[in-house]
């Protein structure tokens, strides 16, 4: 009876495939795809829409195109050795590239570094510095028969951590949740593994590991037997400088690695759950070495390179659609398998979180080498981790997390020996309500997020990129979004990113028939993503707790009030201003002395602040938050009617005009000095740049020339062009005010 029902399946399968290729000959691309999900959706009851070949590009999800293979480069790190010929053995795990150690900013500072030093007091009590990593190989080579021995040891090479370490969830996982053969077992036979894998840091790992840090374009490729003895160290929380949780830390906008903040929560079910997931990995990998490798890509893109969203004409009916309430995420094969992140990688999987991204982290514990070196995500920055191997089956969610057996991961590898698994971490923009997930700049801030994801590794040409986005509901659990809103808004990123979507419902048959039916009506009224975005922010003003996005978005369809297209762009943002920072807390208050400073300059030498038309838009600026405007006109007139007075005290009005204009600016970048050595925020003291530009030089000729002595600028009479980088500078200041 099996083999009927999978026969029949198969059979039906094809006949549909016959029938739409058929149909598709005779249709428009917008009205196959409306046909394709009305004609799926009576075939299956867990999905809808387009069957996923359509997602993959191809009739099984490992002939989709591969992503580019590993090569070093400037901006990519390999941390093992790829022979001559570009081709890595698949039967042992490849070599270490040789390297220098760096103790810095820039790199991962390594427990094994011969500059890791810690103080230990001698029978004298006198203090001394000695190599942290000796005391770590005389803890870690003594046997450790329980978890209480365990626990000493790791307080051997942490010694100021002495009263506050309790190792509670520990404990209490190896003494009452694991059966006694189990824990007796993983203290004879895997920990022993464990910290020889630890211990062999210097041999596996001879090359500097460099940060993926804020604003760069940067990636790292490990050995996954390189990833396993970092892990191993993080198990026995050897990593310096990673403990403290105070802001000013050096780490402070990293995530933590070390396993003491999981080892020191107080034991709920799911994070003893959490704990046995990664003891199986442990064994896993001490029984028997991996031979693969992943790849950590960090992409950052400046705001002004984001698409213009009001001005998007790409069709949304043209973008393939899947919609899955039955499977999950971590199943779709070759797509690019969304993580659901906090911006500090991992959220809260060392700690009690328990949902999306800190179960994918168990279930896929390689992930976690990201937070070793993953500084926090800005809102226009997103991490693509390639190759990692699933290791753990689990049940349930949150506090019903249950670790359910072994997983033998059936992915097969790369050219580059990665297994073929995308995962795409991005953060959703956390909401306390939905007034505030509904906000024009909450809205514009998840596209820009989503779409730098979703287009990485695309390419320039208007055709589908392959593989598809695995996704689902985004920032719809702890941090508060809507379905409505989220799949709309990853829709749209998609057609931007021309790549197809799979979406995974979770077990929410509803949410799935409302999305495949919003996804129809856009797709027949051949709706753009620029018309959606209008749609979208006209909801945004109505009471957004009362209305629901689907049925305004059908009643102004019906009602004809899709916006006219194409719309024009919005008007350009100065490259000055990073609207990437406006989420965060920091607001920088303008002292009144440089405010008074600056209105003193406008009425007495509005002549200062003349630029080209290219400047035009930032002038503009300027004078908008400026009180006193109106004065501006009556001094504009005053200057045109001067224009009559002869040449001679015309000369002698210009040079008293420069001189009194010149010591205003010399009195008013004084104070914006003072201010910013105060500050320390600003720096202008030091030319200005967009530091989201990428791969470019963040300094020009131009702008170094503005860093002249007040006295020069004393001397010498404003140009044409200093009184232009004058105002630039002025309006790069006042630009940081929020108003």
């Amino acid at each position: 009876m099996q083999n009927f029902t999978r026969l029949f399946s198969s059979s039906k399968s094809r006949f549909l495939g016959s029938v739409n290729s058929e149909i598709k000959k005779y249709l428009t691309r917008n009205e196959f795809r409306a046909f394709a999900v009305t004609s799926e959706m009576a075939s299956d009851s867990n999905w809808r829409g387009v069957p996923l070949t359509e997602i993959w590009g191809s009739q099984s999800p490992w002939g989709a195109p591969e992503f580019p293979l590993v090569a070093p480069a400037f901006n990519h790190t390999v941390l093992y050795h790829i022979p001559s010929n570009g081709s890595v053995a698949d039967d042992r795990p490849p070599k270490p590239q040789i390297g220098h150690d760096k103790w810095d900013h820039d790199y991962v500072r390594m427990p094994c570094s011969s500059q890791s030093l810690y103080p230990v007091e001698d029978d004298s009590g006198e203090t001394h510095l000695k190599k942290r990593w000796e005391l770590i190989e005389t803890a870690l080579c003594k046997p450790i028969r329980n978890s209480e021995e365990l626990a000493t040891a790791i307080l051997s090479y942490n010694t100021q951590f002495k009263e506050s370490w309790k190792f509670s969830a520990l404990h209490k996982l190896f003494n009452e949740h694991l059966e006694e053969e189990e824990s007796q077992c993983f203290f004879d036979v895997t920990l022993p593994e464990i910290a020889k894998l630890a211990l062999a840091l210097p041999k596996l790992i001879q090359a500097p590991i460099p940060l993926l840090k804020q604003h760069k374009n940067r990636s790292i490729s490990l050995s996954q037997q390189q990833i396993s003895s970092l892990l191993a160290n993080a198990f026995f929380c050897t990593f310096p400088r990673r403990n403290s949780t105070k802001k000013t830390s050096e780490y402070a906008s990293f995530p933590h690695i070390n396993f003491i903040t999981l080892y020191n929560t107080n034991g709920s079910d799911a994070v003893l759950e959490k704990l046995t997931c990664l003891c199986h990995y442990f064994k896993r990998v001490c029984s028997k070495v991996p031979v693969g490798v992943l790849t950590f890509s960090r992409r950052s893109v400046p705001p002004r390179r984001c698409p213009a969203w009001p001005a998007a004409a790409r069709p949304l009916g043209a973008v393939p659609l899947h919609v899955d309430s039955q499977h999950t995420i971590e199943d779709a094969g070759q797509l690019l398998q969304m993580d659901f992140a906090n911006k500090y990688l991992g959220g809260g999987v060392l700690g009690y979180g328990c949902v999306q991204e800190e179960i994918r982290f168990v279930i896929c514990p390689e992930l976690m080498a990201s937070m070793l070196f993953t500084e926090v995500l800005r809102p226009n920055e997103a991490l693509m981790m390639i190759g990692c191997e699933r290791y753990s089956n689990y049940a349930g969610y949150g506090s019903s997390f249950r670790w359910a057996g072994e997983h033998r991961d059936p992915a097969p590898c790369d050219s580059s020996l990665r297994r073929r698994t995308a995962v795409l971490a991005l953060d959703a923009q956390p909401s306390g309500a939905r007034a505030h997930e509904h906000q024009p700049g909450a809205v514009l801030r998840d596209l820009n997020k989503a779409w730098v994801g979703f287009s990485f590794y695309t390419e320039d040409a208007e055709c589908l990129q392959y593989p598809g986005v695995a996704t689902g509901n985004w920032g719809c659990g702890a941090f508060g979004g809507s379905p409505a809103l989220k799949s709309l808004v990853q829709l749209m990123a998609c057609a931007e990113a021309r790549r197809p979507m799979a979406y995974y419902t979770f077990q929410d048959a509803k949410i799935r028939d409302e999305i495949i039916s919003v996804y129809n009506l856009l797709a027949r009224h051949n709706v753009t993503v620029g018309q959606l975005y209008h749609l979208i922010l006209r909801f945004c003003q109505t009471d957004v707790r009362k209305g629901h996005l689907h049925t305004f978005i059908e009643q102004c369809l019906k009602d004809g009030g899709k916006p006219a297209s194409p719309m024009p762009p919005p008007a350009e943002v100065p490259e000055q201003m990073d609207i990437s920072d406006v989420a965060d807390d920091c607001v920088i208050e303008i002292p009144e002395s440089l405010e008074r400073e600056l209105l003193k300059q406008l009425k007495e030498s509005p002549d200062l602040f003349s630029q080209d038309e290219a400047d035009s838009e930032e002038t503009q600026v300027l004078f908008i938050n400026e009180p006193d405007a109106p004065e501006k006109d009556t001094t504009m007139k005053e200057r045109a009617s001067a224009s009559k007075v002869p040449e001679d005290k015309m000369a002698a009005t210009s040079v008293a005009s420069n001189k009194m204009a010149t010591s205003l600016t010399s009195d008013l970048f004084a104070e914006m000095n003072k201010f910013d050595q105060s500050n320390g925020m600003l720096n202008f003291s030091k030319s200005h740049s967009n530091i989201l530009k990428i791969d470019e030089p963040v300094t020009s000729k131009a702008d170094a020339d503005m860093d002249t002595s007040v006295e020069a600028s004393r001397s010498v009479a404003p140009t044409s062009e200093t009184k232009r980088k004058m105002a630039k500078k002025i309006t790069d200041y006042f630009s940081k005010k929020p108003y």
